[in-house]
């Protein structure tokens, strides 16, 4: 063996030499290799920088030879924005491939007709994008208060769209052929007896402004017979060709598959970011430090939003961490107490919940000792307020309970993103609850308390004398409590938020930053919206032109809550995880659509219509219209759909949807399964390198030693 720096044959013994380090064995593997590739023509991570005087000469060089790391280029099926690389390195690739000669390309791809059409529809493609409503103004909400905040605009954003949706579907089915196929209906004759009663919507004589008011805010007198109550739709319109019942019905069914079908889309995309946020496939740190970035942003403003977005994010994990570390921290004896604390403060707020809505049950005057009251009927104030007195009790119920609920929740010692979610679940029990408890007392009214064979309800299936017309008194109850819930959105900031700014400024000290001190409460402000929200599904059917208000009001909301945040309140000291944002909002959404759908679905199947108003006079139930249209179909129509309700059909297609979820559960765990496999075997690799490497210094060392 020749000695280094030895010119004979005899071995010259040489110093202990320190040999190849391990980070320099490590930086030599394949691995480490592909993480330095950023694309080609672009230097590897850890390389100088060229100077800027040398950017043009290095940028032609790298253009005439590229570096030797660099791969093939990829083949022409795969489209330039697929590729892994930064957009240096795209734009580097695109300019070489434009200045080659044009290869001829046998088929359409090729073709000069094709190649046209890709130019003119590249700007087409980010139209979308552009036409994205508030983009801009989400981006800064975001930017300056958390990704939590911007999520509330995005699901006000969302909750206007499915309400404009709704909207059109009332109009195009319904009010457009009402209009044009006229004449409009007439109410019917006061003096003319039936055996259900007689029903007079119309106010006699003159009517002051006083009543003017009452009648608007309760939608009684001309209000009752309008397109925006039930009872004023017609049987038949002129001609006999178009039949509204059938139109009417099918316009709520379409809008309530609708508004499931896109919020099961918009859940299932947040399912996936949170499956994968909290599955702990990516470090939630080095993820947002080297991955969240948009490359895309132009100018200071856009990235310093940008910025503190992603500092927003950080914080929340930094503040989840710490959570979890003093959690494991706890003793026996501290876990006690603190179950012990929970079970005291869940009872504490069960009473609170039971004694609400008692008060809402009592307030809904189901005895009607209140409405019935002489001087009730002769004041006209007494009389609205009377008639407001649930949604008072309600209103007021939901402003009060929520920050008590806020307050005994941060007692409890949960998780920041845990803490939102319980207070969702219990704060959306109280909003959803208090309605079932005003629908119930309703219910109990219409149907006398569900005894078809009492004496109020043995003639015609329900109350028909003390409401004659059911569905529009139904659908003004639903009409109040979303007025009554706008007027309480507008009073808020001008009657709360405001004195109490004005207070924190004109005061000094702890007491005036107290004061002043307002942060956005987000999950408050969720389920105001999806309040909001139920009341336009479960009074959309009695009140069709519901969509279109809460159209209105969600529009005039978005605005106001822009500008009350911008001026009155502040960054949010504790923010929780966008990924719950995005996935536990459209699952309360589902929790009142699917709450909302019993009771429309219970007085279209079972509580007859009424005798007297509405499209479905003189049906059994309002379900019989869809059987007595298919009747006057053909035979071989007619035989079809009948039989897609016989147990021919539902057996078959109950047994093919098992085998379907059976293949696709079986699936999903051996999904799980490889993809566990796989995770053991990259920390076996990655375990196996680190043990080669040490071996390799070792061995390194003993050769200089020999040396």
């Amino acid at each position: 063996m020749e000695a280094g720096g030895a010119s004979g044959g005899q071995w010259v013994p040489r110093g202990p030499g320190p040999g190849p380090s391990l980070p320099a064995l490590l930086s030599q593997l394949p691995s480490s290799a592909t993480v330095r590739y950023r694309g080609p023509g672009i230097p590897p991570w850890g390389a100088p920088e060229p100077c800027l005087e040398q950017s043009g000469q290095g940028h032609q060089a790298r253009g005439k030879a590229a570096p030797a790391t660099s791969p093939e280029e990829p083949p022409e099926s795969q489209a330039l924005r697929e590729l892994p690389w930064p957009m240096e390195a795209k734009r580097y690739l695109w300019k070489r491939q434009g200045d080659r000669p044009t290869k001829q390309v046998v088929g359409m791809r090729g073709s000069k007709g094709a190649l046209l059409l890709g130019r003119a529809w590249a700007p087409l493609a980010g139209i979308p994008k552009m036409l994205e409503p508030w983009r801009t103004t989400l981006m800064k909400i975001g930017g300056q208060y958390g990704a939590g905040t911007e999520s509330y605009f995005r699901l006000l954003r969302f909750l206007l769209g499915l309400n404009i949706l709704g909207a059109l579907f009332q109009g195009a089915l319904t009010l457009l052929p009402l209009f044009l196929l006229g004449p409009l209906p007439q109410p019917p004759s006061p003096g003319v007896s039936q055996p259900c009663g007689s029903y007079d919507p119309r106010p006699g004589g003159l009517v002051d402004y006083p009543t003017l008011l009452t009648n608007l805010l309760s939608g009684e007198g001309h209000l009752e017979w309008s397109p925006l109550f039930y009872g004023f739709y017609p049987v038949q319109l002129r001609g006999g060709t178009f039949q509204l019942p059938l139109a009417y019905l099918l316009s709520t069914f379409v809008s309530g598959l609708l508004c499931l079908l896109l919020i099961l889309r918009r859940s299932v995309s947040g399912l996936k970011q949170t499956l994968l946020s909290e599955s702990g496939a990516l470090t939630s740190y080095s993820h947002r430090i080297f991955s969240a970035w948009d490359f895309r942003l132009q100018g200071a403003g856009p990235a310093e939003l940008r910025r503190r977005a992603l500092r927003y994010e950080l914080q929340v994990e930094l503040e989840e961490a710490a959570a979890r570390k003093s959690a494991e921290a706890r003793s026996r004896g501290q876990w006690a107490a603190l179950w012990g604390a929970r079970t005291l403060l869940n009872l504490l707020m069960l009473a609170l919940l039971g004694a609400a809505f008692y008060g809402i049950y009592w307030a809904t005057d189901p005895d009607g000792r209140l409405q019935n009251d002489r001087v009730v009927q002769e004041v006209p104030i007494l009389k609205l307020l009377v008639a407001y007195l649930p949604s008072i009790f309600m209103s007021g119920a939901n402003l009060i309970l929520p920050p008590v609920l806020g307050l005994l929740t941060g007692l409890e010692g949960y998780t920041r993103s845990r803490q939102v979610q319980l207070i969702l679940l219990r704060t959306v029990f109280l909003r959803l609850a208090s309605l079932v408890v005003l629908l119930g007392s309703l219910w109990k009214q219409i149907t006398c308390g569900g005894n078809p064979e009492a004496e109020a309800c043995a003639t015609c299936g329900y109350a028909y004398r003390e409401l004659p017309c059911w569905e529009t008194r139904l659908g003004q109850e639903m009409y109040k409590l979303l007025l009554f819930d706008l007027l309480t959105c507008l009073a808020v900031p001008l009657l709360v938020q405001f004195p109490r700014k004005l207070l924190g400024s004109m005061c000094g000290g702890p007491l005036g930053r107290l004061l002043g001190t307002l942060e956005f409460q987000v999950p408050d402000e969720v389920l105001g919206l999806v309040y909001g929200q139920t009341l336009v599904w479960v009074g959309g059917f009695y009140c069709p032109l519901l969509a279109l208000l809460n159209t209105a009001k969600f529009l005039l909301l978005f605005y106001l809550k822009r500008f009350t945040l911008f001026t009155f309140f502040s960054p949010a000291s504790r923010t929780f995880r966008a990924s719950t944002a995005n996935f536990f909002f459209p699952l309360v959404l589902l929790l009142g659509l699917a709450l909302s759908a019993v009771p429309v679905l219970y007085g279209i199947f079972v509580i007859p219509p009424s005798k007297l108003c509405g499209p479905f006079q003189g049906q059994v139930n309002i379900w019989a219209s869809i059987p007595n249209a298919i009747q006057g179909l053909s035979q071989g129509v007619r035989d079809f759909l009948f039989s897609l309700g016989t147990l021919s059909f539902a057996v078959p297609l109950m047994l093919a949807s098992s085998i379907l979820m059976v293949y696709t559960l079986t699936l999903a765990s051996s999904y799980g399964r490889l993809v566990s496999t796989l995770k053991g075997h990259i920390k076996m690799e990655s375990e196996s390198k680190v043990l080669l490497a040490k071996r390799i210094v070792e061995l390194g060392g003993k050769n200089h030693d020999l040396h």
